[in-house]
């Protein structure tokens, strides 16, 4: 049985007013930068949200939370129907069938732990996608744990080769069913690989956990916990006040300079470490609040300069993005080195940066947003892409840079 995902803050119920063929504009809004939607994949929309079907199939998608590309291929979190989807090649146009599912017995299912069948092959709620060389990483959030292919399947519900984060496939408790320690997850939405580290945002736990040497095995203890006193502790804000150092839910984690960006989601903020991480420590700068130590949401006055619940930042080439999710729209900047108000160079999904309407008040259309939750961004020879897991919308959208 499928339950409606709702997100913190979330209030959409219904169908988004306005109807009719949804039609995207010849030219871009200038606010784009050069973006514009090449495909949808899932939810068609035709003027208000379209709810998931009972039964889903391979095109479409339900509540989305992340998605990968490398430019010849898609992978996407079908969060809702808790199962992954794999398309082999680049899908040209609308609503293209998924090649291969994860997750679930067959491409008609859906339910946790493949629809009751049990954990050892299915998913809870995943949320997060890697391919490193031929491997695939999953974040399967609700059963507090990273599974591994050791090449990303091309067969239908083929099983995972490994597990991080529990003892075995079976198990499925927060933490391992004890207090956190450095092999233990509780809800891990975000998974990240920068530099030859492996970083988890162990949102449930409030911290991120990050291993030097790649993929652990399992069983094996972090080499860092950023935002907590002690690998035991899992208190939002280190049981305090907003710092420099804490977190409330990060979800999130990218590559900046020699450092990392990590998306604080629940203090509506980025943090920026401007160098290698040795150890625990403050951030050197904050995206979305003025300082360190604020981590309010204004939702009633216009957005510019400010952030809402930013789930998702993914980087490349010293530029940032940012799914500024309960805004409703993807921000773009030109340096990872953005600070406190910086203004984007663009916005993709709103017509300004004080709008933050889902489907922009109106109604979806390709270049509009609901609640989106995930991002990648890949440069291919001939193709730069941006893939927007438009969770509120049912779908994930292409974007592609002209």
């Amino acid at each position: 049985m499928k339950v409606k995902i709702i997100a913190a803050g979330q209030s959409h119920t219904g169908v988004v007013p306005g109807f009719g063929v949804p039609q995207v504009p010849e030219a871009m809004p200038s606010t784009y930068s050069g973006w514009r939607p090449r495909c949808v994949l899932g939810a068609t929309s035709v003027g208000g949200l379209q709810l998931p079907d009972a039964n889903p199939t391979l095109a479409n998608l339900y509540a989305p939370r992340a998605a990968w590309t490398d430019g010849m291929r898609v992978i996407a979190a079908d969060t809702g129907n808790h199962r992954v989807l794999i398309w082999n090649s680049l899908p040209h146009g609308d609503g293209e069938p998924a090649d291969v599912v994860l997750g679930q017995p067959s491409a008609t299912s859906e339910g946790p732990a493949a629809g009751g069948r049990g954990p050892e092959n299915g998913f809870h709620l995943p949320t997060g996608i890697l391919v490193l060389g031929e491997q695939l990483v999953i974040a399967d959030a609700w059963h507090h744990r990273i599974l591994v292919w050791d090449t990303v399947p091309s067969v239908n519900d083929t099983p995972p080769d490994r597990v991080i984060g529990q003892p075995d496939l079976s198990h499925v408790e927060p933490n391992r069913g004890a207090e956190p320690d450095l092999t233990s997850f509780y809800w891990p939405f975000g998974i990240s690989f920068i530099e030859g580290r492996f970083y988890v945002a162990d949102t449930g736990n409030r911290r991120v956990l990050v291993w030097n040497d790649g993929l652990p095995l399992r069983g094996q203890p972090a080499d860092l916990v950023l935002g907590q006193h002690s690998p035991s502790d899992r208190e939002e804000n280190r049981g305090g006040e907003v710092a420099a150092d804490s977190f409330r839910w990060p979800h999130s984690i990218a590559a900046a300079g020699n450092g990392v960006v990590i998306a604080d989601a629940g203090n509506h903020r980025l943090l920026r470490w401007d160098r290698p991480l040795e150890a625990d420590g403050p951030a050197d700068a904050v995206l979305g609040q003025l300082d360190f130590v604020s981590g309010a949401e204004f939702p009633y006055v216009s957005q510019e300069g400010r952030l809402r619940f930013p789930y998702a930042v993914a980087t490349l080439d010293g530029q940032m993005a940012v799914a500024d999710t309960a805004n409703n729209r993807v921000l773009l900047y030109d340096s990872v080195e953005a600070a406190h108000d910086d203004r984007p160079i663009g916005v993709l999904g709103q017509p300004t940066l004080a709008a933050n309407g889902e489907n922009r008040w109106e109604r979806v259309a390709d270049d509009t947003m609901c609640w989106p939750y995930g991002l990648w961004w890949s440069r291919s020879v001939d193709r730069e892409l941006l893939a927007i897991a438009d969770s509120g919308n049912n779908r994930v959208v292409l974007w592609e840079r002209e």
